[in-house]
């Protein structure tokens, strides 16, 4: 079975904030299921965009 990761463990294995996760899932760059109300990350996408390399933005510099 595979092993499926809530949005806010997602973003915190992968050091970014929900709502960038919440962004990519609305623009279909990493994969999901829904399960009623409730999304879940398959364990592979954190795996493949380890793999490639995908680097959260710079945080803005402060003005």
């Amino acid at each position: 079975m595979k092993t499926l990761l809530s949005v806010p463990e997602f973003a915190e294995a992968l050091g970014v904030t929900v709502a960038c996760c919440r962004r990519w899932l609305l623009e279909r760059k990493i994969a999901h299921v829904k399960l009623g109300r409730l999304v879940r990350i398959p364990r592979e996408e954190l795996d493949r965009l380890i793999a490639e390399g995908l680097r959260p933005a710079r945080p803005r510099r402060a003005q």
